[in-house]
């Protein structure tokens, strides 16, 4: 995995997890890091980008050039946010972009940031880092306008809204230093001194890289059954990056749960031995 917890992360608050009244999505995602880690749980920091299968073994195969071996494989990658496609984002990864404000946002005080986006997320980005004492721009393509009253009263003064408006490049030396906007009603080009930039443009699925392994769906949804199990026998799949209609961290891990149950029978079905009997039906018939 490229990090623990993914899109929960990003989440402020959430209320339907069983267990939490309420509970940011860092800290359940760091509960559950924990608690894997207390089973011998090996996490690897890496990100896959093929996959193979050669005589009922997987190879999966990671941007640092690792290959991992077994006899079953579950992808739970979920979706990713979307990227600037602007020149200096690679650049700045981490030195000054950032695509989870609940994150980062603490790193930045009394700074001038960016939050280049619409909707939910991008609100929520420009009034958490308000919070901190920021100056914050918000930029975004369309024409509406952010209700100003939705904003902390002490931030209306180190707000500035640049609406129909794109970014054209990151620019800095070892950190970013300032962004080049562009105008979509006049073409015009105006850069602005930033410390940070937020992006909030939403998520993508990023499945083309096992687009020729296993079924996808017309949205590039991973095709599974009620058993998680995808088209290639032995792949199993849970949580957003699937085709199920509803996106819920709830959902995400009891699909967690039912495709590890459906790996480990897969496999010991392959040796001859015994599989997990989990349906009431079939206790009642053991008895």
């Amino acid at each position: 995995t490229k990090d623990i917890g993914g899109q929960l992360t990003l989440t402020s608050s959430i209320e339907n997890f069983p267990g939490f009244r309420s509970i940011s999505g860092y800290e359940l995602a760091s509960k559950i890091l924990e608690q894997a880690q207390q089973y011998g749980v090996e996490i690897l920091f890496d990100e896959v980008v093929g996959i193979a299968e050669r005589d009922g073994v997987f190879t999966v195969r990671t941007k640092n050039g690792y290959e991992l071996s077994s006899e079953a494989v579950i992808l739970a990658f979920g979706k990713t946010p979307r990227e600037m496609n602007v020149p200096g984002e690679e650049k700045f990864k981490g030195r000054g972009i950032s695509y989870c404000a609940i994150c980062d946002a603490p790193l930045y005080r009394e700074k001038k940031v960016v939050v280049y986006g619409w909707g939910p997320q991008a609100f929520e980005a420009v009034n958490l880092l308000c919070s901190y004492g920021n100056t914050v721009y918000l930029v975004h393509k369309g024409k509406s306008k952010l209700d100003s009253s939705t904003l902390p009263a002490d931030c209306n003064k180190r707000f500035m809204e640049f609406s129909e408006t794109i970014i054209k490049e990151v620019k800095g030396e070892n950190n970013v230093e300032s962004v080049v906007l562009e105008s979509l009603t006049d073409g015009s080009i105006k850069e602005i001194r930033v410390d940070g930039v937020f992006v909030e443009l939403g998520y993508q699925m990023k499945t083309e890289w096992v687009k020729e392994f296993i079924e996808l769906d017309e949205s590039g949804e991973i095709v599974v059954d009620t058993v998680c199990a995808t088209s290639r026998r032995g792949v199993f799949a849970a949580g957003d990056v699937t085709n199920i209609p509803y996106k819920q961290a709830v959902i995400s891990a009891s699909q967690g749960a039912i495709a590890a149950i459906s790996a480990y029978n897969y496999i010991q079905e392959k040796r001859g031995g015994a599989k997990i009997k989990s349906d009431w039906r079939e206790i009642i018939r053991e008895r």
